[in-house]
């Protein structure tokens, strides 16, 4: 299991500070030129992630709080907030900033949420992307406050542990692609969804 430091930041936000991880254990699929990496911090309020990706093809076609981010190129956060419990987000986001939010403890059981208002979820999670030729990012917010409204007991101090696994992917590109950052030996469909299989993160 591959475990990683978040660390606490105070004042301005500098990534050039933050450790970096490479997404990049390949499940299924024939090589590609793709890479992809992550960077997650954490102040008293929030948790802060950046995500990246070099893909020669970036597809871009999903939109509004209905799309399906995944079928694009697509950066993925899923974590359980309590390292004692398989319920977990499921966070994907595409170039457009299209978001798939859902929570549960596996694919079948998986559900959206969706908020009342469009701007509801962009006040709440501040999504920033960025785009070139063949490089996009995205960069935003998980508001503890958020995180406490399905998970009571969770809490952000120092030595607090609870585990994720950052992922890339792109169903319907010319060349789909599944990669994990925590590596996954399930190579059955939706084996993205196998929180036992999550890496660890501590806070410190």
């Amino acid at each position: 299991m591959k475990c990683l430091q978040v660390p606490l930041v105070l004042g301005v936000l500098d990534w050039s500070h933050i450790p970096n991880v490479e997404i990049d254990y390949r499940l299924r699929d024939k090589p590609t030129n793709v890479r992809a990496f992550a960077q997650i911090c954490r102040s008293d309020t929030a948790l802060f992630l950046r995500m990246y990706a070099y893909e020669e093809e970036i597809r871009a076609e999903e939109t509004g709080k209905n799309g399906i981010p995944c079928n694009d190129s697509c950066l993925e956060f899923f974590f359980s907030p309590h390292s004692d419990e398989n319920r977990y987000f499921n966070i994907e986001i595409n170039p457009n900033g299209c978001m798939y939010l859902g929570i549960g403890t596996n694919v079948h059981d998986l559900i959206r949420l969706v908020f009342e208002e469009d701007e509801q979820q962009e006040r709440i999670f501040m999504i920033e992307t960025e785009r070139s030729d063949r490089y996009w990012c995205v960069t935003y917010q998980i508001p503890y406050s958020f995180i406490r409204q399905f998970f009571p007991r969770f809490t952000s101090d120092a030595g607090t542990q609870i585990r994720a696994n950052f992922y890339k992917c792109a169903d319907l590109s010319n060349k789909p692609h599944h990669l994990t950052w925590n590596p996954i030996y399930a190579k059955k469909p939706g084996a993205f969804h196998t929180p036992e299989e999550f890496g660890l993160l501590e806070f410190i």
